[in-house]
């Protein structure tokens, strides 16, 4: 009885400790965020066999999956495609900054949207986007030839 006890006190101390660890918030929330709308915009460029893209809109520290590709050939008919329609969307906390947002090896920081372009043959454009929040720095990088996404702290 003694040790079901003891075992069932320590069971309720570490309970917060467990649940801490699985509750998402500020830079680990928005890197997992981020990561998903990468891995969508991916998964939906090859299964679609169309382009996807993911709009980034630095000024209002916004990210946006479009569902549909801004440059579609016109529909059958002669009717011009639809309009990008916002799939999914990631709005960062407000004490987050962009500090370093480059598609392609340019710098798009100053540019009120940047697209990065997702292909149905699994390539992308090269981005490298690196988030700063308080002492937490984090480098989202995605590989152009497998538009794979990867996370990295940043050393400081």
């Amino acid at each position: 009885m003694i040790v079901v006890a003891i075992i069932g006190l320590m069971a309720s101390m570490s309970v917060p400790s467990i649940l801490q660890t699985f509750r998402k918030e500020g830079m680990r929330k928005a890197v997992s965020d981020i990561m998903d709308l990468c891995n969508d915009a991916r998964t939906q460029a090859i299964f679609s066999g169309r382009p996807a893209q993911i709009d980034f809109y630095p000024s209002d520290k916004r990210i946006e999956l479009a569902s549909a590709s801004t440059n579609q050939p016109p529909a059958a008919g002669g009717s011009p495609a639809a309009p990008p329609t916002s799939a999914k969307s990631v709005t960062l906390p407000a004490n987050m900054d962009i500090e370093m947002l480059d598609i392609d090896m340019i710098d798009c920081r100053a540019q009120p949207k940047a697209s990065v372009k997702f292909n149905p043959n699994g390539t992308c454009d090269e981005l490298t986007l690196i988030l700063h929040a308080g002492d937490d720095w984090e480098k989202i990088t995605l590989e152009y030839s497998t538009a794979q996404a990867s996370v990295n702290p940043v050393a400081r």
